[in-house]
């Protein structure tokens, strides 16, 4: 009797740590579908309040998830906020300061000619643990002659725009999602990350026939952008679709955000094509910035600004059965620089021995438990002194250096003369400056902002420069 026992009891036990195992397996290395879309506002979906934008796979994508009400990219303008994506790093040590644009350009702003593929990418380790690996949309990290392909970040396949023109696709319509779909399909059966990064709402603006009726009783400037945000939101509702489709949707992180806060609006004679809608994905030359209508939900600032409308942008998170479902997550402090270690603690990747990234595993967050973030937050823009397109928001472009830790905000000039401080705890839309009040916050937070500045390089790295730049 007593041998039968002891029989059942290992029996049990092997059952046990079998099922234990499998429940591990299930979710040791889930999928990764990272979806960044371009100049989309926080204010730029129905279910954070917007009354004419209709975002219905967004808005069930976070009814199936956790929408994070405080998640900050780390610039107020593309390439330096996809850098930071990719490295885990501020994207002033890379000295990445605004957007890649020409050799000259990029000189002038002391920048490289491309981000740096050497160093540790989230790509890359993904792929060398296993993962498939793709990237599909917009690429924006630089080029020119010499520049690397995206292949050498990590990626096993990848198809671009404002990318090199080994695998070139155009930016109107959703080429993008045609080729994350078609990858998922045919890795389903391994572990895949993806990262798409949509167009929408960038300029130019190609607005679809179907949607245009749609909102026929819009104004035209609204009429065009809502048709904008509504393609964008159906190509994530194809991903998600596809994902329940093929019965990988329980073992798939899917995150949805935006590079940084809205484009601001531009008058009829600036950049406005005559050109109005298209039937296909192959016509018009699109619409100019007259139609950048998104919204910050009230908050201050918009694209190339340090204040919260530039650089706080929706951040929706989904994956069944770990992140908590309809949850409205108010209280973490989330930033880009924090993915590339969340992923990696997702994937079961250790991060090599000799790299620090800047941000911090946010899975705690995640899974709906309480995170304390422990690192501060730093930004850097070396943007121009006045913004050429609207004399109305111009005042809100003269931040370049910013830090935030706690629920402390401060704001100043490359100088370090000029501040603004702000309690993020109440006033996230930073409509009150407390600096005079707190001047002890003010020099504590200046000092770490100097200390930090102070790390960063002076110049780009020579291997990050083209060869037509260097023989100038």
């Amino acid at each position: 009797m007593k041998s039968i026992n002891t029989l059942t009891i290992v029996l049990l036990s092997v059952l046990i740590v079998g099922v234990t195992s499998a429940q591990e397996d299930d979710h040791h290395q889930p999928n990764i579908i990272f979806i960044f879309a371009d100049d989309w506002g926080y204010g730029d979906l129905s279910l954070h309040g917007n009354t004419w934008l209709e975002t219905p796979n967004l808005d069930k994508m976070a009814s199936e998830g956790t929408d994070f009400l405080y998640f900050t990219v780390n610039s107020p303008v593309c390439s330096p906020s996809r850098a930071a994506v990719m490295s885990g790093q501020f994207p002033a040590r890379n000295s990445i300061h605004r957007h890649f644009d020409s050799i000259d350009k990029n000189a002038l702003r002391g920048m490289p000619d491309w981000l740096d593929p050497s160093i540790p990418m989230l790509p890359r380790l993904l792929q060398d643990a296993g993962y498939k690996t793709g990237h599909f949309g917009k690429w924006h990290l630089g080029g020119g002659p010499g520049a690397p392909t995206e292949d050498a970040y990590g990626y096993d396949e990848y198809a671009t725009f404002n990318g090199s023109a080994t695998s070139k696709i155009k930016p109107q319509g959703l080429a993008s999602v045609d080729h994350t779909v078609d990858f998922i399909k045919r890795h389903k059966d391994e572990t895949f990350f993806v990262n798409l990064w949509l167009h929408e709402t960038h300029l130019p603006h190609f607005p679809l026939n179907k949607y245009l009726e749609q909102f026929e009783d819009l104004d035209e400037q609204r009429q065009v952008y809502a048709s904008v945000i509504a393609e964008g939101d159906e190509g994530v509702g194809r991903v998600l679709k596809l994902l329940k489709e093929l019965g990988i949707d329980q073992n798939t992180l899917v995150i949805f955000s935006s590079d940084n806060g809205p484009e601001n609006t531009r008058g009829k004679s600036a950049w406005y094509h005559n050109g109005r809608v298209r039937d296909t994905q192959n016509d018009m030359t699109g619409l100019g910035g007259y139609f950048s209508v998104g919204e910050t939900a009230g908050m201050k600032g918009q694209k190339r600004s340090l204040y919260s409308g530039g650089v706080r942008v929706p951040f929706i998170v989904r994956w069944p059965g770990v992140v908590p479902q309809g949850k409205v997550d108010r209280t973490s402090v989330i930033t880009a620089v924090d993915l590339l270690p969340t992923f990696l603690e997702v994937a079961g990747v250790e991060l090599p021995e000799s790299f620090h990234p800047d941000g911090e595993s946010v899975l705690s967050a995640l899974q709906g438990r309480r995170f304390e973030r422990e690192k501060p937050i730093f930004w850097e823009w070396k943007g121009p002194k006045k913004h050429s397109f609207d004399k109305s928001s111009k005042q809100y472009n003269w931040p370049h250096l910013g830090i935030r830790q706690g629920r402390w905000k401060l704001m100043t000039n490359l100088q370090l003369q000029r501040t603004e401080l702000y309690d993020l705890v109440g006033d996230w839309a930073e409509a009150k400056d407390v600096s005079s009040d707190r001047p002890q916050i003010v020099q504590e937070l200046l000092a770490k902002l100097e200390r930090w500045k102070s790390t960063l390089p002076l110049e780009p790295a020579k291997s990050t420069l083209s060869k037509a730049r260097k023989q100038r």
